[in-house]
């Protein structure tokens, strides 16, 4: 530990001091905070991110160093950055407090709320030197969102249940991410007050419960991991409503929220229509 914290040491005394410039060089330490970079048109200066950072297609093509495991320090200062862009969520604590010690200019990006979204996108903005674009996306979000809860807040309430993921089984709770998203559609989550965002049920629970909609996260393992075909007395298996959703579209807190909260309120519409009568 010690041999690697002279090498960081010896790497950073060669490193200049940053100015008060635009950023020119930075390094996005989540997804979200990629996706937002080049909505705002400063994705070609991302010069390194983390795993799974895979939208726009241009962004498979930014070095990796780490991931939710670490952060390659060494690389990191390799680089030069004059702007990293952390995740509080995502990145280890202890990643993200060597980062500050080292001297560099962080932002923390870490929306907890769909309205959150556009303000961090107009912060961006102004940490890079695009404030006319950030200002554009970031109305154009706005706008969006408004009208998407104004369209679906007098519509029937549907239930539903949300799998987050099938072994253990998880769902999503009061305060998370996913249940904002169902709130705008006006949908009814059978598991809102459980205790935590993210909680895990037991596979009774969801039956005892009847879904009219199953909704889940389209990771194969979770697909894979129940039948819900086998317990036709649930609604949603019975009426063929049961739908899989793009994980990385729902659950990344950027500009492509809206798209998932068209998607979410789309698969509950299809559960609004009356069932056509039995021939």
């Amino acid at each position: 530990m010690l041999k690697i914290l002279s090498k960081l040491a010896l790497l950073f005394a060669f490193i200049p001091l940053h100015s008060q410039a635009d950023a020119e060089r930075i390094i996005a330490l989540s997804p979200h905070a990629v996706e937002m970079l080049y909505a705002i048109g400063a994705g070609s200066r991302i010069v390194a991110t983390t795993d799974h950072a895979d939208y726009p297609e241009q962004a498979k093509l930014i070095p990796r160093i780490g991931g939710y495991y670490g952060i390659q320090m060494e690389r990191v200062l390799e680089l030069k950055p004059d702007l990293i862009v952390t995740w509080d969520g995502g990145n280890r604590a202890e990643d993200l407090e060597m980062l500050k010690k080292f001297g560099f200019k962080v932002f923390s990006s870490d929306p907890k709320t769909l309205d959150a979204v556009a303000q961090e996108l107009l912060v961006l903005g102004e940490l890079t030197g695009t404030q006319d674009t950030a200002r554009q996306v970031a109305a154009t979000y706005r706008a969006d969102l408004a009208t998407l809860r104004l369209a679906n807040r007098s519509k029937p309430k549907v239930r539903l249940f949300y799998q987050l993921w099938s072994q253990p089984l998880m769902t999503v709770g009061k305060g998370s991410w996913i249940e904002q998203i169902i709130e705008v559609c006006n949908g009814e989550n059978l598991f809102v007050d459980a205790s935590g965002d993210y909680p895990q049920v037991s596979f009774e629970a969801v039956l005892l419960q009847k879904p009219d909609v199953i909704l889940r996260s389209q990771d194969e393992g979770n697909i894979h991991g129940i039948d819900w075909q086998q317990w036709p007395e649930v609604p949603a298996v019975a009426r063929g409503h049961i739908y899989d959703l793009d994980a990385d579209l729902l659950h990344r807190a950027g500009p492509r929220t809206t798209e998932a909260v068209n998607v979410l309120c789309n698969a509950l519409d299809k559960a609004r229509v009356p069932p056509l009568p039995v021939q």
